[in-house]
């Protein structure tokens, strides 16, 4: 019998799927697959949050193609403030939302980003993470991916919530989480327990929407050829 701790068959699950030479998706839907093995109880809660979100069409209102993104004063990873506008004075951008530096899909779709970096500026844009974790995480977060893109704190996830993003997760997950060793109270520096939608948007500089990607199914995330391609466009 494999009596190997589950966080560490998670995270040796997570490494397989990250460096796998396949598509962004792919990667995703194996590490769910993996998840699904390793603890089954856990995906099935993750299911039925996903179809809570559905239901309640959460993300159904932020911000459209031909609407304007809302602007944002946000600290970086190093407590710089960075502005979208200042942002936007080089060139096109994908923000993207992710759910913190602990959360395996997002250590995924950050990692997929940062090798994609050198295509999304060949085509003249930029990227700019956001998640609710504290400085320090962002920059661990920031190190681990080898990210060249600042990535933003949302404290108590405010931008999120201005744009419809946010929920909370619920007791259930928050059990759930918790005793997987998921702190997210300690490492938001709150005990809200609000996650943000993981949601890509492509902005021009005229700071309109270009193109987006929001949905509940946090395992699901922009596909890099979608998001270099919406920025191609954005100029």
């Amino acid at each position: 019998m494999n009596s190997k701790p589950l966080s560490v068959a998670l995270e040796e699950a997570f490494i397989e799927c990250r460096d796998m030479d396949v598509s962004l998706a792919e990667k995703l839907q194996a590490f769910a697959d993996a998840v699904r093995r390793l603890a089954p109880n856990f995906q099935e809660a993750v299911d039925k949050l996903v179809a809570r979100l559905k239901d309640h069409e959460v993300g159904k209102n932020a911000p459209k193609p031909g609407e304007q993104m809302p602007s944002f004063v946000l600290p970086d990873q190093n407590a710089q403030l960075v502005s979208l506008d200042k942002i936007l004075e080089h060139g096109p951008v994908a923000i993207t939302f992710h759910r913190g530096h602990w959360c395996p899909y997002c250590r995924i779709n950050t990692h997929a980003l940062a090798e994609a970096q050198g295509q999304i500026a060949a085509v003249g844009g930029q990227v700019a993470a956001i998640m609710p974790d504290r400085e320090h995480f962002t920059a661990e977060f920031k190190a681990e991916s080898q990210a060249q893109f600042p990535i933003l704190t949302d404290f108590d996830n405010g931008y999120a919530l201005s744009l419809n993003l946010a929920f909370w997760v619920g007791e259930e997950m928050q059990d759930l989480m918790s005793r997987a060793g998921w702190d997210v109270s300690r490492w938001q520096g709150s005990n809200t327990w609000l996650l943000p939608l993981p949601a890509t948007f492509v902005v021009g500089t005229d700071a309109e929407v270009k193109a987006r990607f929001v949905d509940p199914d946090y395992r699901k995330r922009m596909a890099i050829v979608d998001l270099v391609s919406a920025i191609r466009n954005a100029h």
